[in-house]
């Protein structure tokens, strides 16, 4: 695909409004607050005006809570994992040189990582590079045999747990699956409460990630219960972390270019807000409740719903 992707020119805009850097604290939770805290959002903007930081409010467990910072993301702070279910149907081969096209058009110092979905673990590059044409190699055919990969939602929690890099940066993975969790039994519309799809979500926000999700067929057909069940999991893990779930309904796209440009433009977009979080004896596990809006007209934000105190990614 000779097209060139508008997230070169989408970063460097947002780079150029990084005045100085977030300073970088450690992930241990001490025991009380208050407890410097990181939120990953991304602001859509009718205008494409930048985000004035004065027209945010913030509240944390339904309190008004001051903002420290507002600082958009630069290119060499983002880490994006790119996680493909290896049990997608063959035709997935067709998408690969728009992948490879993505990959390539994201500006220098981005961080990236290609992975396959196999049985709860990911295959394949084992850390971040920013060397764009060594993790397009990575791309590859996927196997497409019939449930290999068991569950995206188990694979998700274990890499957001794990997450292969010690630098600070706003995480970003792109799932391309099915959304199925076939260890929730029924694929029924009245059985979409998964345990494992809530692990997931509750793993990534622990972590700081932000989920985007393609959907896309796996190499057997699961009927449209299936599908509604894959996209409505997707979607709910993608909302509960401030990302997107990207899908045409049960319909095969024909190409998924469209959706990486949007994925694109979404980190392009993207803001670290700091805080923080006066929270009395704070755990590890502990999830805080956030919600972030702003007065700004034409400003919408795509925002995580909850965050765990002490995670401080920030640039």
């Amino acid at each position: 695909m000779s097209q060139t992707f508008r997230s070169k020119t989408l970063w460097a805009l947002a780079a150029g409004l990084v005045m100085t850097a977030l300073p970088v604290f450690g992930q241990g939770v001490p025991v009380e607050g208050p407890v410097p805290t990181t939120a990953t959002i991304q602001v859509q903007s009718k205008s494409g005006a930048p985000l004035d930081p004065a027209m945010l409010m913030l509240q944390v467990n339904g309190k008004d809570t001051p903002i420290l910072s507002v600082k958009p993301i630069p290119p060499p702070g983002a880490q994006i994992a790119i996680l493909i279910d290896d049990g997608l149907r063959f035709t997935f081969g067709n998408q690969l040189s728009d992948f490879a096209d993505f990959i390539n058009a994201l500006p220098p110092g981005a961080k990236v990582l290609v992975g396959y979905m196999q049985n709860g673990i990911v295959r394949g590059m084992n850390t971040f590079t920013a060397n764009h044409k060594a993790a397009a190699d990575q791309l590859r055919i996927t196997t497409s045999m019939a449930g290999i990969n068991g569950s995206p939602y188990f694979t998700l929690s274990e890499f957001a747990k794990h997450w292969p890099s010690n630098e600070p940066g706003a995480r970003f993975v792109l799932l391309v699956t099915n959304g199925v969790d076939a260890y929730n039994g029924s694929t029924s519309v009245l059985n979409q409460n998964s345990p494992y799809v809530q692990t997931a979500q509750e793993d990534a926000q622990r972590a700081g990630v932000t989920v985007y999700s393609i959907y896309f067929p796996q190499s057997y057909p699961r009927g449209s219960k299936g599908s509604f069940s894959g996209q409505s999991y997707l979607a709910q893990v993608g909302d509960a972390t401030g990302g997107t779930s990207f899908n045409m309904g049960t319909i095969t796209p024909p190409s998924l270019a469209p959706y990486l440009t949007q994925f694109a433009k979404a980190i392009a977009t993207s803001y670290m807000v700091r805080f923080n979080v006066n929270y009395p004896h704070v755990k590890r596990d502990t999830l805080v409740r956030i919600k972030l809006k702003s007065s700004q007209p034409g400003v919408k934000l795509q925002t995580p719903n909850n965050v765990r105190p002490g995670v401080d990614l920030g640039w």
